[in-house]
């Protein structure tokens, strides 16, 4: 997907959409809002995160954390939640919250488990910035550092990171193994919901696609890849299969970083 990034002073002059994006690197958070965007066709203006701008700050109500989203002059928000249900207003057709309550609640469930706080990618940062702070791989540890106080660091966080990573890794290996058993190639039903781009997002944090399909630097993929032995025994291949179909049907590649 090629997205044409505009100054920070020209997207905020745009009218609709505008989305703000960590630069240089597939953050899931962002990379599932594009492939959200992308498969629903919604019009974004986007710009880099800047955290060191105040002008930014400003239109964007203070929030630090990509992705971002200020649609004409409403509130700007944040949280992959808000930004799901601001897509599903924009473009309700094709929704990817089902319309069955109880199937709804269950896509709305996994993808809590994916992006919310103690989530997938919750324990997963806590995991690459342990390492970095260790030497050990990771995260650069300047940028380890930097997380690390961000998001609240913390010795008991790093000691139960690789026991939440593995348990929800198989909790999605679990999800897959009883829809392929069922002949669905998605996460939840019989149809493409907002779960499945936050499952393949995701995955970008432990095996991320190759260079031709997502260039970044090389020391971020390999942040990404570093791997425990018990991460990389949970990673199981049906979620890498399933991030590729994602891709490869609904989302869109290259990525735009």
């Amino acid at each position: 997907m090629s997205i044409e990034y505009l100054s920070d002073a020209d997207a905020q002059r745009q009218p609709g959409l505008r989305m703000v994006y960590v630069k240089g690197v597939p953050s899931p958070w962002g990379e599932a809002a594009k492939g959200i965007l992308h498969h629903k066709g919604i019009a974004v203006s986007a710009t880099y995160l800047d955290v060191t701008s105040d002008a930014q700050a400003a239109w964007t109500g203070g929030l630090r954390s990509a992705p971002i989203a200020v649609y004409n002059d409403e509130a700007p928000i944040g949280g992959w939640r808000e930004i799901l249900m601001l897509a599903e207003r924009l473009a309700p057709t094709p929704s990817l919250l089902p319309a069955d309550p109880q199937t709804q609640e269950r896509v709305l469930l996994l993808s809590h488990l994916l992006c919310g706080e103690n989530g997938l990618g919750w324990v997963r940062r806590v995991q690459a910035i342990d390492a970095g702070l260790r030497g050990e791989g990771g995260f650069p540890k300047p940028v380890a550092e930097y997380l690390g106080n961000k998001y609240g660091f913390s010795a008991d966080s790093a000691r139960n990171a690789t026991a939440r990573v593995v348990e929800l890794l198989a909790l999605c290996t679990e999800q897959l193994t009883q829809q392929a058993r069922a002949e669905s190639p998605y996460l939840v039903g019989d149809s493409l919901s907002a779960a499945d781009f936050y499952c393949a997002a995701f995955m970008g944090l432990f095996a991320p696609l190759p260079s031709e399909q997502c260039a970044m630097h090389p020391r971020t993929r390999a942040a990404f890849e570093t791997l425990d032995a018990a991460t990389a025994a949970a990673l199981d291949p049906i979620l890498l299969r399933h991030r590729d179909h994602l891709y490869n049907t609904a989302m869109a590649l290259p990525l735009s970083l």
